[in-house]
C-alpha cells in the first residue's frame, strides 16, 4: 500500500521552500523580475523536476523572458540547492511559467463584470 505522503511529495515540498529562498536571498540577477516558485514537480526517479514561477508586473514577452533567464541560471540554481538539501542527486531543473495565476485574475475579472439582479 503505497504512503499518503511518499518521498517525491516530500522531496517536492522541501525544494520549493528551498529555492525560493534561493530566488529570494542567494541569485541576483537583474534580468529577473519579481519570481514566485508556485509548484514543484518531481519525476518518480527524482531525476527532473518541473517547477511553475510566476513573475508578477510583466508582459506576455516579460515573463517569457524571464522563464528563459530562468532556465539559463538552473545549472547554477542547481548547485545552490545542492549546498543546502541533503540529498545524493539533485534533480534536473527546468522552469515552466504558470499561468494559472493570470487565468484566476481573467476570470475574477470576469466575474465582476456580472450585471448583479436588479432589486425592485
Amino acid at each position: 500500500m503505497p504512503k499518503e505522503f511518499g518521498r517525491n511529495a516530500r522531496v517536492s515540498s522541501q525544494m520549493q521552500k528551498e529555492l525560493s529562498f534561493i530566488m529570494q536571498r542567494e541569485v541576483d540577477d537583474s534580468r529577473l523580475g519579481f519570481v514566485t516558485i508556485n509548484e514543484v514537480a518531481v519525476s518518480k526517479d527524482l531525476a527532473v523536476a518541473k517547477i511553475y514561477v510566476t513573475v508578477l508586473n510583466e508582459d506576455e514577452t516579460g515573463k517569457r523572458a524571464n522563464v528563459k533567464v530562468l532556465n539559463e541560471l538552473a545549472p547554477v540554481i542547481r548547485h545552490l540547492l545542492a549546498k543546502r538539501m541533503r540529498l545524493r542527486h539533485i534533480s534536473e531543473l527546468r522552469f515552466y511559467y504558470d499561468d494559472s495565476f493570470d487565468t484566476g485574475m481573467r476570470v475574477a475579472e470576469l466575474l465582476s463584470g456580472v450585471d448583479k439582479p436588479h432589486e425592485n
